[in-house]
């Protein structure tokens, strides 16, 4: 293993710090597969040391990394990890470089008014969610492994602590340029700038050409990351810039949720009361980031070159939309009327409260000619309401080349049976704070074919019941 230290020689950027270890830790969870790919060969004793903050690496460098961002549209001029640490970036056998960052370490200069710890509750989901948006196919940090401990920590109550390393290419922010335009150090931008290009994209020059490539990428990989959030029914819930990855990836889960019944309105986070990130939200809210990290760059980069950028961003998150829902209804090819069928699918599904990943995943069983199934009919309150959309999709399904078992392959690979419903992961939790893990363990197994028929496990791929409308997540999940 070669482990590294670039970022944490910018001793301006950020503050050495040690963690704070977790007393009497144990190993709950650990990503074999992601170790190997890294090349991270330890014992499960040297994991529990390493992700407890007890013994680090003799190579690593504990940072504290500084950012700000723009907090619910509020700017809040310094935030930076107040609970997590940089300990250090491996470089892999395949020559990648990842970022080993450690979320629950203790406290730091950023820390404000936190004691720097997390529980059990909002580490396990971090780890869960990773994972499950990883094989979903969606740029995201991962988690490596997850330790807990019976050390309390209080938030609405007290809970047991627990820490959550995780592992990225890179955990720059929109944040990390915001704080040093606005705090009046321009001349660090282009450091940072050229650290991503060295580290990420080392096809880019390091002068003005290559910092608007830079930031065409970053608008580029922004909308298509939002647009499969929103393909398969995700809601960040916290989408403050400083959550905002400079490559692109699923950063920071946190208030997140899966759409269960299809409204277009929800709000996964019970914190925001404005409705400030809502599903619907998040495509406009993407955008209005990005403008914000415009401003950071704009002493780097021409104005025009940044304005011509963001222009991309519409056209990029909406050809990445269309295309895949496109796909997910079984399509080959677009046809003149397909956007009002799609705009009446979303209609239909709201006004009858249909789940959203069943309503996708039970279409590939309806045929171009004949009966609508009945596990497609019973997701509908009023099954009737239904019958003139579907006959349209019928005839439109009639128009394609291909056969039922080839279209609904197509829809199969794309739409998946299994989701990370907050029920589901709430269960998980209750769980492991009795000392068992073994419905996370199922989860994660589960989770890691979220396409493939599981038969044993259908049970986890029905509608959410009642009871989890009562489940409450905020910023502090």
């Amino acid at each position: 293993m070669m482990l590294d230290n670039l970022y944490a020689r910018f001793d301006w950027a950020g503050a050495r710090v040690e963690p704070t270890p977790l007393s009497s830790p144990r190993l709950l969870l650990l990503n074999r597969d992601l170790a190997d790919e890294l090349g991270m060969d330890l014992s499960e004793p040297q994991w529990r040391e390493l992700t407890s903050g007890n013994r680090l690496l003799p190579e690593m460098t504990p940072f504290a990394q500084v950012y700000a961002g723009h907090q619910f549209g509020g700017f809040s001029p310094q935030l930076g990890d107040g609970r997590a640490l940089l300990l250090g970036e491996v470089v892999a056998p395949d020559g990648r470089r990842w970022d080993l960052h450690l979320k629950g370490a203790g406290k730091t200069p950023y820390s404000r008014f936190g004691d720097g710890r997390a529980v059990l509750r909002s580490s396990l989901r971090e780890y869960l969610a990773s994972e499950a948006m990883h094989h979903l196919g969606i740029a995201t940090t991962r988690a490596l492994s997850l330790v807990g401990s019976e050390e309390p920590v209080y938030r609405e109550q007290r809970e047991p602590g627990a820490a959550v390393l995780r592992a990225a290419p890179s955990h720059l922010r929109f944040g990390h340029f915001e704080y040093f335009y606005y705090s009046g150090q321009p001349e660090r931008i282009p450091v940072l700038l050229d650290y991503l290009i060295d580290t990420q994209w080392p096809d880019l020059t390091k002068d003005q050409a290559g910092y608007t490539a830079l930031f065409e990428r970053v608008v580029e990989k922004t909308a298509t990351l939002i647009a499969r959030w929103q393909l398969v029914g995700f809601c960040h819930g916290v989408m403050n810039t400083d959550n905002m990855s400079m490559l692109g990836l699923t950063l920071d889960y946190g208030p997140y949720g899966f759409l269960d019944a299809y409204d277009p309105d929800h709000i996964c986070n019970h914190s925001d009361h404005g409705g400030r990130y809502a599903y619907d939200q998040q495509p406009a809210v993407g955008n209005w980031n990005l403008q914000r990290l415009a401003q950071a760059l704009s002493g780097v980069i021409e104005l025009e070159a940044l304005q011509q950028a963001l222009g991309k961003y519409e056209y990029q998150l909406l050809s990445t939309y269309s295309e895949g829902m496109r796909q997910k209804l079984g399509l080959t090819a677009w046809q003149d009327e397909d956007p009002a069928l799609f705009r009446d699918m979303f209609t239909l599904m709201a006004a009858q409260k249909v789940d959203y990943s069943c309503w996708f995943r039970r279409l590939a069983q309806l045929e171009s000619s004949g009966p609508v199934p009945d596990s497609l009919l019973g997701l509908l309150t009023e099954p009737e309401a239904g019958r003139d959309w579907f006959g349209r999709y019928q005839a439109r399904l009639a128009r394609e080349s291909r056969t039922q078992a080839e279209k609904a392959a197509g829809m199969n690979a794309v739409n998946p049976k299994y989701i990370l419903r907050n029920h589901l992961a709430q269960q998980a939790i209750e769980r492991a704070e009795q000392g068992d893990m073994s419905e996370a363990d199922r989860l994660l197994l589960l989770l890691a074919r979220p396409f493939d028929e599981q038969p044993e496990l259908d049970h986890y791929a029905m509608p959410a019941p009642a009871w989890a409308e009562s489940l409450c997540i905020s910023c502090s999940s």
